[in-house]
């Protein structure tokens, strides 16, 4: 098994055309990028009002209750829905895109949602102190301190709909899932092993992208990030260094100054 899965991931006659892997995995980044846009416009409006208010706080809680409907059955049901009314590709199109943003949109929400709601009560009543309006207590003191929960939402939602993105198969789609419906139909092992392979890969890849670019984007100031001992600025250090070299005369000065007599004051 393993080395018929070595031989196709392998094999450069599986990466190139329509319908090889190179292909797929442009279509499965595709799907999942229109899916995470789609579901951050609905998320960010809703998420950033309830977090900011407190008011609302149940639709955050039945967005997350959609996560209990099987995705896959609740595709076949739109795609009932829609495949008469629409007599074109977005027959298939609409039911996958509406599937996976049901499926993006919980942990996106509840990550902006508890990401504002964490900030410090003392750091709004700080920005409004300093005159703040409340569009800018959001987005200049809520929004940066809320940025690793936010970002964690994302990365999480990222990983929901890659790992599912593969649903878009059953109904005759593209992506990753093609390989795992076309193996399974083919029989072919080593087909249906690789396209599972190939969407770990994509998803860990994708983790660790997010993860390097949340530790650029989030201040270290928030993350708890200190620089660790010795790294501190070698020009400054050595600025130093050459001015004692420069003026020896201020470090003999201060060292045989005599000490200052003592006044009535200090006197017991």
């Amino acid at each position: 098994m393993i080395h018929d899965l070595i031989a196709w991931l392998t094999d450069p006659a599986n990466w190139s055309g329509d319908l090889g892997i190179a292909n797929r995995i442009d279509e499965h980044l595709r799907y999942t990028g229109v899916v995470v846009l789609i579901g951050l416009l609905i998320s960010l409006p809703i998420g950033l009002y309830v977090g900011h208010t407190g008011r609302a706080r149940w639709l955050v809680t039945w967005t997350n209750a959609v996560r209990a409907v099987p995705s896959l059955g609740l595709l076949f049901a739109v795609s009932m829905l829609v495949g008469p009314l629409i007599q074109s590709d977005l027959a298939f199109v609409i039911p996958s895109i509406v599937v996976l943003v049901l499926l993006a949109i919980p942990p996106l929400l509840s990550g902006i949602y508890a990401g504002i709601e964490s900030v410090d009560a003392a750091v709004r009543d700080a920005a409004r102190g300093m005159g703040m309006t409340e569009w800018q207590v959001l987005w200049r003191a809520e929004v940066p301190n809320a940025l690793p929960l936010v970002l964690s939402g994302l990365r999480s939602a990222v990983l929901q709909v890659i790992a599912t993105a593969t649903i878009a198969a059953s109904v005759s789609l593209g992506g990753l899932g093609r390989f795992l419906l076309d193996g399974l139909a083919a029989r072919d092992a080593a087909q249906m092993v690789g396209g599972a392979v190939l969407v770990a890969a994509l998803a860990l890849v994708a983790e660790a992208v997010l993860a390097f670019a949340q530790r650029y984007v989030v201040s270290p100031g928030i993350t708890g990030r200190v620089p660790r001992v010795g790294t501190l600025d070698e020009s400054a250090r050595r600025g130093a260094d050459a001015a004692a070299v420069d003026r020896p005369e201020l470090d003999l000065a201060e060292a045989t100054a005599p000490a200052p007599p003592h006044t009535e004051r200090d006197r017991p």
